[in-house]
């Protein structure tokens, strides 16, 4: 997935992704292998342990202090009556969020999760906690034009990286989240475009639209691919033709968090889509992902797939906001808390022989 000359990263967003640490890896490998269990008994939480130190190149692998980055922004497509929901609702649950009502607000809560919450283009008042990166009162209708220009795109991706360096810098595991009625429109017009798949394929039902709703989702999403003629190959202009301010600011935060050796965890299929973007601008990228949910949304298997991830665990869930991200969190706590905590035969003077 990676770019064509002339959208390389350094021309785009010169950020530089650090391979992973592979002496990290195999101390911890070599480190599980000799807690007191039977090696491989922990299955997965041992191999998350070890992917962990590679990505923060230590022997002593932790997710803490962890965060969740939700980001919010409406999209111009509503206008073809796409979701079950009204644009309004974008900016009453932002509010929502920064009350604490809304899932991932408890979720972020009952795991000790930071939940950053920002304004990437919110058509309506949002409170003043919300940080601040309105690009515009939400994206054109990619239906009968591009979304954004290429200026907007960049600014967005440029805004998501300022996030983490002035919200999240002490952070050792960043979760998405979003919010932004319209964005599984925006998210599955992207996954066609980066997964070569059928737009259909990957196109779900969202809010909960019924099934005639979701074949003319399918048909605005053809169209905008029509009228737009984004270029696949090109996924800033991918972003600019049918992306969200919303996703465009992830991509910014999932380059950012990589570039700082920091686990990035994705959450579900709008999650998924700035992933995507994010790894075909730099491919190393993934390296730096983690999973988090099996989404039921359709086109979140392709993204899996495309990225060479298995979900961390399959629990029906398809709300968004992070709330998968921050579930997943406490996984990945266990895991590097258990290869950190335990102990060695050898330390608890246990003879093998």
């Amino acid at each position: 997935m990676s770019g064509t000359p002339g959208h390389t990263t350094t021309a785009i967003l010169d950020v530089t992704i650090p391979p992973l640490d592979s002496e990290a890896r195999e101390a911890a490998v070599d480190r599980q292998a000799n807690l007191t269990k039977p090696p491989g008994s922990l299955g997965r939480l041992e191999t998350m342990a070890a992917d962990i130190a590679a990505m923060q190149s230590t022997t002593e692998p932790t997710v803490d202090p962890a965060a969740v980055v939700t980001m919010a922004a409406d999209h111009g497509v509503t206008a073809e009556g796409v979701s079950a929901y009204p644009q309004s609702i974008t900016a009453a649950m932002v509010a929502n969020f920064c009350e604490g009502g809304a899932a991932v607000s408890a979720l972020c809560g009952a795991a000790d999760i930071r939940n950053v919450i920002v304004d990437m283009g919110v058509a309506g008042e949002v409170p003043p906690a919300v940080v601040d990166h309105h690009i515009t009162d939400g994206t054109a209708n990619m239906a009968a034009g591009p979304a954004m220009s290429r200026e907007q795109a960049l600014a967005a991706i440029a805004a998501g990286r300022s996030v983490v360096s002035e919200q999240a810098a002490e952070a050792n595991l960043i979760g998405l989240g979003e919010m932004g009625i319209g964005n599984t429109t925006s998210s599955a017009a992207i996954t066609a475009l980066l997964t070569d798949n059928e737009v259909a394929a990957v196109t779900g039902h969202g809010t909960g639209i019924d099934e005639e709703t979701r074949a003319q989702k399918v048909d605005v999403i053809e169209q905008a691919i029509e009228t737009t003629t984004p270029d696949p190959t090109d996924p800033v202009d991918v972003v600019r033709s049918v992306g969200g301010f919303e996703i465009a600011g992830l991509v910014g935060v999932t380059l950012e968090t990589a570039s700082r050796r920091t686990p990035v965890v994705v959450d579900g299929f709008i999650a998924g889509a700035a992933a995507l973007v994010a790894a075909a601008i730099e491919p190393r990228v993934v390296d730096y992902l983690l999973p988090s949910h099996a989404s039921v949304e359709p086109g979140h298997e392709a993204q899996l797939d495309a990225l060479g991830l298995e979900s961390c665990f399959d629990y029906g869930m398809r709300l968004g906001e992070g709330t998968g991200a921050a579930v997943a969190v406490s996984v990945y706590r266990a895991a590097c808390t258990a290869h950190t905590e335990m102990s060695t035969f050898a330390e608890a003077g246990l003879d093998t022989e």
